[in-house]
């Protein structure tokens, strides 16, 4: 599968939930989207193909943004996007 198809589902689902998912662009190793669901959740998502992990830059820039008080995910397949839109919501993964 590839990333496009992860962050594709990732936007259809987050979309369902009435929420937004904002692409990232133009400051380096920022992760890829920004995800805005009801009642002020939101978390900073990075989509990976399977198997794949974030580079160096990324995994700081996260460190740096979690320091902040935001939460970071990692995505690197369509069945890990419930768990994490659940754990936003508040419900359980």
């Amino acid at each position: 599968m590839l990333e496009k198809q992860i962050e594709r589902k990732l936007c259809d689902e987050v979309d369902k939930l009435k929420g937004m998912c904002l692409k990232q662009n133009g400051i380096a190793g920022i992760p890829d989207r920004l995800v805005l669901l009801p009642n002020g959740k939101c978390a900073f998502v990075e989509l990976k193909a399977p198997g794949e992990k974030p580079r160096k830059l990324q995994v700081i820039r996260m460190k740096q943004l979690q320091k902040m008080g935001f939460s970071c995910f990692v995505v690197d397949s369509t069945v890990a996007i419930k768990p994490v839109l659940d754990m936003l919501m508040g419900g359980e993964p």
